[in-house]
């Protein structure tokens, strides 16, 4: 069992914590991002209050300072603990999330993780609303626009890279300065490891960001989606469908080598749609098309992972905190706490079970009795129980695994559409597996 894997332990929340980051590396980490070195030492130190924090935003309700104290041992009030988090700032909250983030995932326990010897990770933007308090509106920029016009709340940005198998977090940057998706990305870009096969949409199938990922010193492999629209040039056509083309970035004018492959992907309504990709992977023999084809759709567990952290995790459609830097802290700790529960789930799966099929509700609700059951048995139970116990848990959690994903597709449609979508009258789906096939363009 890999070492990144957090066990369930019958120790404080803090302990557990710890297994992330140790309280001397938090400690180091805090006072390098320090703004001044005036003041006293504060009474309750950064490691507590970031346990405290992120313990608060795993539990359905209650106040930061009552899960300070749970955490802790020790009290304050909301207004203190308010206070000693304007002080912390963000950078901080950024730079462990550069420690703590990485893969935990192995190929010989978790194969859907993988494609050969690649990890499958996905990157993808999103925003979290933040509610419109008054230090917010001085301080934030303008509220981002759509179609519909400009947004009811601030929106906070958000972009992440995911282990695809696990849904494990393994880099993220948040835009606190109104920075775009593809600003965020470049600056995830250096996290990228050789092993890593990065799989995403549209937004990022373009030659500036292919040149960015070259520049990468890991030299990350990808397969990423294009328009239909962009230019290539073919330069010779493989027996499985496949081309080798040649790009030109516009910027930087340089000229760069992949493998494109076009496919029809039938929807389960019965209509065939145009498929697109461009990949590093040029060994033909190793990387057959079909298999590349069929491994894109992967890529909707990175939407499955921002489901989780937005709507599972989260108690409100809005963030809880009323300034944009303890907003931005916020979002990291809801980062941090996911990690925490794909590391549990982890725990609990093994060479038999799928990951994915430990619910990550269900394994969240157990976090939250145990967490707050410890303290009550403390002394109850004795030492020798406590791991006859968590196994218990664990069987508990095995014997709830949310079944395989269905096969299942609604209708693109809206119920109120403000474009050319049709509009939804009626729900419908439908069910059954994909259908794709590899065709020969012949542009």
């Amino acid at each position: 069992m890999s070492t990144h894997i957090l066990q369930l332990s019958p120790e404080k929340f803090g302990s557990l914590f710890a297994q992330l980051v140790s309280p001397r590396k938090l400690a180091a980490l805090a006072q390098q991002h320090r703004s001044s070195a005036a003041g006293a030492k504060p009474a309750l130190s950064v490691f507590w209050l970031l346990a405290g924090l992120i313990f608060h935003l795993m539990q359905s309700c209650g106040l930061l300072s009552t899960h300070v104290r749970q955490v802790s041992g020790k009290e304050f009030s909301d207004s203190n603990l308010s206070e000693r988090r304007q002080v912390l700032g963000f950078a901080m909250f950024q730079a462990l999330l550069d420690l703590v983030l990485g893969s935990i995932a192995e190929a010989n326990a978790q194969p859907r993780a993988f494609y050969k010897d690649f990890l499958l990770a996905g990157i993808d933007g999103t925003t979290l609303s933040v509610s419109n308090t008054p230090p917010i509106k001085a301080s934030a920029k303008k509220k981002t626009r759509s179609r519909c016009g400009a947004s009811a709340f601030l929106k906070l940005s958000m972009t992440a890279i995911y282990e695809l198998g696990t849904h494990n977090p393994l880099a993220a940057r948040i835009g606190m300065d109104g920075e775009s998706e593809m600003e965020l990305a470049r600056l995830l870009l250096p996290m990228l490891r050789s092993n890593w096969l990065l799989i995403a949409d549209r937004y990022y199938g373009l030659p500036k960001f292919i040149c960015m990922l070259q520049a990468v010193s890991g030299n990350p492999q990808f397969l990423l989606r294009v328009r239909s629209n962009l230019k290539s040039k073919c330069l010779q056509t493989f027996r499985d469908g496949s081309r080798l083309v040649e790009i030109i970035d516009k910027t930087s004018r340089q000229h760069i080598l992949l493998r494109e492959i076009h496919a029809s992907v039938r929807r389960r309504s019965g209509k065939w749609i145009s498929v697109r990709l461009w990949t590093s992977l040029l060994d033909t023999a190793a990387h057959p098309a079909k298999e590349l084809v069929a491994l894109y759709g992967m890529r909707w567990e990175q939407e499955c992972a921002f489901k989780e952290l937005k709507i599972n995790l989260r108690r409100l459609p809005l963030l809880l905190s009323h300034t944009l830097v303890t907003a931005a802290q916020e979002v990291a700790c809801l980062v941090l706490a996911q990690t925490i529960i794909a590391r549990l789930r982890l725990s609990v799966a093994d060479k038999t079970i799928p990951v994915l099929q430990v619910s990550f509700i269900k394994t969240l609700h157990v976090f939250r009795s145990i967490c707050e059951l410890i303290p009550i048995l403390d002394g109850l139970i004795s030492s020798e129980n406590w791991p006859l116990l968590i196994h218990r848990i664990s069987v508990h959690l095995a014997r709830q695994l949310s079944p395989p994903r269905r096969h299942r597709s609604c209708p693109r449609a809206l119920r109120q559409p403000v474009s050319s979508w049709p509009r939804l009258r009626r729900n419908s789906s439908t069910t059954g597996a994909f259908q794709f096939k590899v065709t020969r363009n012949r542009s």
